[in-house]
């Protein structure tokens, strides 16, 4: 089993994320920790630690000081960045720090599975040991990239994200009814107006239906629902 440590300061998202992991196969969570200190700490005293799922912004160090504390001290162990943090600064300073892969929030089950996949995939290359040719070497060196995985949304338009698109799609094909922008983004941390903007995206391309809830006054209510289930 790959041991993991999922650090977040946000302690709901920690168990989602902490939730996710234990459904890949080969995966364990063996600790959640919601500072950089607790984060440190359980480096020190967990008797086996693999991998560490990180948030960037912590209360009191951001995750990129937690990796260069890590290898100050000594730890090898393998990062994987899960961060809000989009900035192409923080993302260059993860890739010189030798952070493996960086996962942009928010994500679906699917862009965390591939990514854990992808590094369950480079471990067991890694531990095979012996010498590598060249295109040995360049297999190994492509691993950690692995991206989207085949159910994200294609042809997204310009300024969409894969990432939201997905999340917004596997929330609306798990809801059991309709749901309004506002109940979308309660579910998947998105902005009313992002979760509105993807669901008409839906409805456009037929993957989602419009419903409308009258109440007592005012306009309808704007409800979708995953196509075939109206």
């Amino acid at each position: 089993m790959i041991e993991v440590l999922v650090v977040d300061d946000d302690v709901r998202v920690a168990h989602v994320n902490a939730a996710y992991v234990e459904k890949v196969p080969g995966f364990h969570v063996a600790g959640q920790a919601h500072s950089a200190a607790e984060a440190l700490t359980l480096l020190e005293t967990l008797p086996r630690l693999d991998l560490v799922l990180l948030d960037h912004c912590l209360p009191d160090r951001t995750g990129l000081e937690i990796v260069q504390e890590m290898r100050g001290r000594g730890h090898q162990t393998d990062v994987i960045m899960v961060t809000a943090a989009r900035d192409v600064s923080t993302v260059q300073a993860a890739m010189r720090q030798g952070v493996l892969q960086y996962l942009v929030k928010p994500f679906a089950f699917a862009g965390l599975r591939t990514k854990l996949e992808a590094y369950a995939e480079l471990r067991r290359t890694l531990d095979g040991g012996g010498e590598a040719e060249q295109a040995e070497v360049d297999r190994i060196f492509s691993i950690p990239s692995a991206s989207a995985s085949a159910s994200a949304e294609p042809g997204l338009p310009k300024g969409h994200s894969p990432t939201t698109a997905e999340l917004v799609r596997q929330n609306l094909m798990n809801a059991d009814g309709p749901l309004s922008a506002q109940e979308l983004a309660d579910r998947t941390g998105v902005s009313r107006q992002t979760a509105q903007r993807y669901l008409k995206l839906l409805e456009r391309t037929g993957r989602a239906t419009l419903t409308l809830k009258y109440g007592d006054a005012g306009r309808p209510e704007h409800r979708y629902v995953w196509a075939g289930r109206t």
